[in-house]
């Protein structure tokens, strides 16, 4: 096939996942058509960009972010592998920044009449996801807060270079994995076919899912948090979910808001942590109707939230497989993870 005749389809694959994606500037076109591409899990390609492999309509945006996002010291970004935990430590987050202002016992406290998404916008999907357009951020209340699958590198260099927060989250892989294949059958435009399972796995052992090879997100968040653990926390979902007390009074005094003495005896912790459960977050109306970003429907965001949920998926020659990969990717990093 001549390269005119490929420039000519891609161009064609590009142009049918626009209407479901939002209008692509010509720029972005042209750079779209320059990339590797592979088949996606939830739009017809991911194209690999910057190292990871994402979908058009992110990479426009992320590029319009890059351009001219200019970050604030007061800054927090909430940074996650997708499907690790995102909502949940959104959520989390808020409360601990904005406890002043709303009582976490107050009947009418935010979260429970706006999703998570909705008060930590993500970058990628909100923020910069309509159509090449440049969002005024000036009157935006400080502290900001926002949200990011986007890996480290690949940040605003003004992010980057300042002393703004990054709290950051990761999942085992193999529940990881799990949730991203459910989400995207969910997901997935009536077009495209189920994904099913087994191809699903060796695209993700691949490194072929959205924001991945999830190793390389990983040690880039990793990496940094050893550099510089003032300005960017690396937290876990299994070791959250096993003591989430202890990690809030973390993410409190990373964040700069540490809990008082008076808070802690009058419970506020405990309450936190009640309101962000999943078990009342996924109970509230808010959550199970209306959507966020690019269309993705609130209820699909709440599914078990279990630690240990693959078992029921995968089999001992997958789980083997996947051991591999991650010995081999993360094994020299001191980067580990409890799977049960």
């Amino acid at each position: 096939m001549s390269s005119t005749k490929f420039a000519k389809i891609h161009t064609m694959d590009i142009d049918e996942s626009i209407e479901e994606q939002g209008q692509l500037s010509q720029e972005n076109k042209k750079l779209i058509l320059s990339l590797p591409r592979e088949k996606g899990w939830r739009t017809p390609y991911i194209y690999l960009f910057q190292g990871f492999w994402c979908q058009p309509a992110e990479i426009q945006a992320i590029t319009t972010f890059q351009k001219h996002f200019q970050a604030k010291e007061s800054d927090v970004f909430v940074a996650t592998v997708p499907k690790s935990g995102t909502t949940w430590l959104k959520a989390l987050t808020y409360a601990i920044m904005n406890r002043q202002n709303h009582f976490i016992s107050s009947k009418n406290h935010p979260l429970l009449s706006f999703n998570p998404h909705d008060l930590v916008p993500f970058i990628e999907y909100t923020v910069y996801g309509k159509h090449d357009t440049i969002p005024d951020l000036s009157k935006i209340h400080e502290p900001r807060l926002f949200g990011t699958h986007i890996p480290f590198d690949s940040l605003s260099n003004s992010i980057k270079g300042s002393n703004c927060k990054i709290v950051y989250i990761c999942r085992n892989p193999f529940d990881t994995f799990i949730s991203s294949w459910t989400f995207a059958n969910k997901i997935k435009p009536p077009s495209l076919p189920t994904l099913n399972l087994e191809e699903a796995f060796e695209m993700y052992c691949n490194g072929l899912v959205g924001f991945g090879p999830f190793w390389n997100h990983m040690l880039g968040y990793w990496n940094e948090s050893k550099e510089r653990p003032k300005n960017v926390l690396f937290l876990k979902y299994e070791d959250m979910k096993e003591d989430l007390k202890f990690h809030l009074k973390k993410m409190a005094e990373f964040l700069d808001r540490p809990f008082t003495l008076e808070e802690e005896s009058e419970g506020v912790i405990e309450n936190i942590i009640k309101l962000c459960s999943f078990e009342k977050m996924k109970g509230l109306e808010i959550n199970n109707t209306g959507t966020f970003g690019r269309n993705f429907e609130n209820k699909f965001l709440f599914r078990k939230g279990e630690v240990g949920d693959w078992s029921n998926y995968l089999s001992p020659s997958m789980v083997e497989k996947l051991s591999k990969v991650i010995e081999e990717k993360l094994g020299g990093s001191d980067l580990n993870f409890r799977v049960k």
